[in-house]
């Protein structure tokens, strides 16, 4: 496949905005118009009823957003015919000309790492992923079986650094000398950054989670790693504004790049789409993707 981190800034520039869709399935939240049986985890229904659901969220997206990103909890909450349908809705995704970004946090030693690059990354992945986060915790050398993945077959890889939620200064914002870990963990990856920097756009498939609620720290470790695509969780939902999100982007050919924004419940479930109506679900639908558009597209664009 095509280098990640260059298909990626690529598709951004053309669309002029850098939303990634969370498909984050609640189960209690599916719209009535797909639902199906009592939508319980272990119901032989609710998988096909899911996988539905998000196979029209994509159908809705197309040609508007580059990238989606399946939250792999979510699925295993339904067993393996959960596993089947995020299998389906990934590759629906990349008919449709998404790329496929799977939010696993998968972080583990020796062939324990071996064998999840292996299920998402290799060139004979089973379930392949164009790109997938992981987590840091036990060290450099647990990354480096995706990091070989990786070059084999262009695809991305999002580290965990500044998440967006409330708790993560219990850890990441200790000090290490001068600087908090999350930095820390920033410069850490500077090497593995420049080993999968792109030809085409010089931006590299490694990239990192950092979340849009601490914008200042987002600045800080954009001059760590400059040629890093942030993943930016917190926009919407969590309480972020578009021009939060996109601190710590820089300006390129045209507009404000490096980086893209989740929207997951925001997208999925806006005001409008809790009803049995396909044409009141659609016009919500495209509201709500609309609005990510619109807001996220000016951000990079002022």
């Amino acid at each position: 496949m095509q280098h990640f981190g260059d298909a990626l800034i690529g598709r951004v520039r053309a669309l002029g905005n850098p939303v990634c869709i969370g498909l984050d399935p609640y189960l209690d939240r599916i719209p009535p118009l797909f639902r199906d049986g009592d939508m319980s985890p272990g119901n032989p229904l609710t998988a096909p009823a899911v996988e539905a659901f998000l196979k029209a969220v994509l159908d809705r997206a197309d040609g508007r957003v580059a990238v989606v990103k399946p939250q792999i909890a979510f699925f295993e909450r339904m067993g393996w015919r959960g596993l089947r349908a995020l299998d389906e809705v990934s590759a629906h995704a990349r008919k449709r000309g998404m790329l496929v970004l799977l939010d696993a946090k998968r972080g583990d030693i020796g062939s324990t790492a071996d064998a999840y690059a292996g299920a998402y990354l290799t060139a004979d992945a089973p379930m392949p992923a164009d790109a997938m986060t992981l987590n840091p915790y036990l060290g450099r050398d647990t990354l480096q079986p995706y990091l070989n993945a990786a070059k084999d077959t262009g695809r991305g890889l999002f580290i965990l650094v500044k998440t967006s939620n409330p708790g993560s200064g219990d850890y990441q914002d200790l000090k290490v000398g001068n600087r908090s870990l999350a930095e820390t963990v920033a410069d850490s990856l500077k090497a593995m950054s420049g080993e999968l920097e792109g030809p085409e756009t010089g931006w590299s498939s490694l990239g990192i989670v950092v979340g849009a609620t601490y914008p200042g720290e987002a600045e800080r470790i954009r001059e760590i790693l400059p040629k890093t695509i942030f993943l930016v969780p917190g926009y919407g939902a969590q309480g972020a504004t578009a021009a939060d999100a996109v601190k710590g982007f820089v300006k390129g050919p045209s507009g404000l790049e490096g980086g893209i924004v989740s929207s997951s419940r925001g997208v999925l479930y806006p005001a409008g789409s809790d009803t049995d109506s396909a044409a009141a679900w659609e016009q919500a639908m495209d509201a709500a993707i609309d609005m990510a558009v619109s807001e996220l597209g000016g951000a990079i664009s002022a």
